[in-house]
């Protein structure tokens, strides 16, 4: 199984964090931010990697360092999961409606990163979060993961709607990535022969 376990103590955040790709989506989230937890529950559930994150952060500050360090945390857990690549199918794109709402992504797991996010708000919080924060995330996310990372959303007008797409077609897009390719399982799918 391919299974990992971060734990990151900074002066301002202590998160820990497990993570098993072979999973069903299980998830146990708790960020202390209540939308943040809703859309990692979101990843969780959809792209069938078992989420087990607890985080304790300086939100009397505000929300950034928190939301920050763990997508660090969970980019690094599920590199660590992924460890040589051997047989993961490495490329995925997802497209994913939300009423009226359309977002796609598409990933790399490359070892490179390279994040993109198009993405506008018509507000700037949803509930006490602040939508300036998403892009803080998958940007955190897509570094310590090491993967190519676009999401874009094409239209909508409910932020709602719009974020929660971008998180459930990341998890779409990286259910994918991260599966084993029966016909390459015991090769690295790049003609470099290293990820």
């Amino acid at each position: 199984m391919r299974q990992a376990s971060i734990e990151r103590n900074t002066k301002e955040t202590k998160i820990k964090v497990k993570v098993n790709l072979d999973g069903k989506g299980i998830y146990n989230v708790s960020t202390g931010i209540g939308f943040f937890d809703h859309m990692l529950e979101q990843l969780s559930c959809h792209s069938l990697i078992d989420i087990d994150l607890q985080a304790q952060g300086d939100l009397h500050i505000d929300f950034h360092h928190t939301v920050e360090d763990c997508a660090i945390s969970l980019g690094e857990a599920v590199k660590k999961a992924l460890g040589d690549k051997i047989g993961i199918t490495r490329f995925a794109h997802s497209y994913v409606p939300m009423d009226e709402t359309l977002t796609r992504c598409v990933i790399d797991l490359s070892g490179r990163a390279y994040p993109i996010f198009n993405c506008e708000f018509k507000r700037d919080k949803i509930g006490e979060m602040d939508c300036e924060l998403f892009r803080e995330f998958f940007f955190a996310f897509a570094q310590n993961l090491g993967c190519n990372l676009h999401i874009e959303n094409f239209y909508g007008t409910n932020n709602h709607h719009i974020i929660e797409s971008c998180f459930k077609s990341l998890a779409r897009a990286l259910r994918v990535a991260i599966s084993i390719d029966d016909r390459k399982k015991n090769a690295i799918n790049s003609t470099k022969g290293l990820l």
